[in-house]
């Protein structure tokens, strides 16, 4: 049962509460299939996996998270979560998110200080902050700081597929113009022939694969087709080495990018110092990179002008304020990476409006039935005159929404495992 904690007011400040423990943490494998296969620079796409997780107290309360599974299998991190984690937290006041994620990241840290342990751990803290601001009767993004309550999205697209050129990637950006969109991003990299790509050692190397003179005709379509008041991004996922990207970003500051993402290797410091301080086109980053002191050392090194979290990723809402705090404290912007389920999209979302440093929320364009079926409240910006694609935060308690168990069920993967307090 809830227990009581009582303090003397004159001694502590704090008068008798009820505490709400966690009772169980449950786990959702779920994946998406799609109709034809995309890629990114370096990744053959069939489908869109996700790791979904919720965290219930004893009274019935339930956070909802995600932790992100990119490069993995939702089992791997489900043992982690569960063998690992959740016995931890279990039976603990969740309204502790700093201590519990303490709980969680330091018994493991020999496990390797980021990557699946980080990400294991981000569904959970999700959650546990989604608790903690229902309780305290709030929507989370204003327990967390509320700087604002509306937040332009832009349109995350432009994928390789086959048989789509210049031409029909212009379309598609043209359409997103149609819609309101103001901002949008696009995928570059795919260049197998380019020194020390990545590509040629992944699944399908020579998918929709193009040479680099190809794929910057691509973004030179995309330039003309969305005019030069749309601001337009490109990223290309950790797939190029200096010169390639230097290459690159020379025709990117012509043609006006917004930004250039992960053009190098996340632990290539110097090449993106290198480039940040050749280019006029700001370097953002690194999703990839999963500790705060791997962030607070990018930042160190000039290798970024945009930070580039993921509160999937790189440890929760936790962490990723952290991330934020040494972006904001060196003059720079936080926008963050969000590319998975509508659990991505609406923590991320939170997060985001509750800081100063962050201007758009990225908005996945691609099929996904995980992102526009899964939650009770969907998420969806609206077109707001003279603004573009704007999304409301709703005045409802934590995230505001919850997931729909009928899409639980419709894509599920694997059968739902579950920790409960002893």
């Amino acid at each position: 049962m809830s227990d009581i904690e009582t303090g003397e007011p004159g001694e502590t400040g704090e008068t008798a509460r009820t505490v709400d423990r966690i009772a169980a943490v449950t786990t959702y494998a779920v994946d998406y299939p799609l109709d034809a296969p995309m890629a990114d620079a370096v990744h053959y796409i069939p489908s869109r996996a996700a790791l979904l997780v919720e965290v219930t107290t004893e009274s019935g309360r339930v956070g909802i998270g995600e932790s992100a599974i990119y490069g993995g299998s939702p089992g791997t991190t489900q043992a982690l979560i569960h063998d690992v984690l959740a016995p931890r937290v279990l039976g603990e006041d969740p309204t502790r998110p700093e201590y519990l994620w303490g709980r969680m990241f330091w018994p493991s840290h020999q496990l390797g200080n980021g990557g699946a342990l980080v990400m294991a751990l981000s569904g959970i803290d999700i959650a546990v902050w989604d608790i903690t601001a229902q309780i305290a009767g709030l929507p989370l993004y204003r327990l967390l700081g509320g700087y604002r309550d509306t937040v332009p999205a832009y349109a995350s697209a432009g994928f390789y597929f086959e048989g789509k050129g210049p031409k029909e990637l212009a379309e598609e950006f043209r359409g997103y113009v149609d819609r309101g969109f103001r901002h949008g991003k696009m995928k570059v990299g795919r260049t197998p022939d380019t020194p020390l790509n990545p590509l040629t050692a992944m699944v399908r190397p020579e998918f929709a694969a193009v040479s680099l003179q190809e794929d910057l005709e691509r973004v030179r379509a995309v330039r003309a087709a969305v005019g030069d008041d749309f601001s337009l991004a490109v990223d290309a996922n950790n797939a190029w080495d200096l010169s390639t990207a230097l290459r690159a970003g020379r025709e990117f500051d012509r043609l006006g990018i917004a930004w250039f993402e992960e053009p190098v290797l996340t632990d290539d410091r110097a090449a993106s110092a290198a480039l940040a301080a050749a280019l006029d086109t700001p370097i953002s980053g690194y999703e990839t990179e999963s500790l705060v002191s791997g962030f607070r050392d990018l930042v160190e090194a000039r290798a970024v002008d945009i930070v580039q979290p993921d509160v999937i990723w790189t440890g929760g809402i936790t962490a990723c304020r952290r991330v934020a705090a040494i972006a904001h404290a060196a003059g720079l912007a936080c926008i963050p990476h969000v590319y998975s389920t509508a659990a991505s999209v609406v923590s991320n979302l939170h997060f985001i409006a509750s800081i100063p440093n962050s201007v758009l929320l990225e908005f996945d364009q691609n099929p996904n039935g995980l992102r526009t079926e899964l939650l009770t409240r969907p998420v969806e910006p609206d077109v707001v005159r003279d603004r573009g694609a704007i999304v409301h935060l709703a005045d409802s308690p934590g995230l505001g929404t919850g997931f729909d168990h009928d899409t639980l069920s419709r894509y599920a993967s694997a059968p739902p495992r579950t920790s409960e307090a002893k």
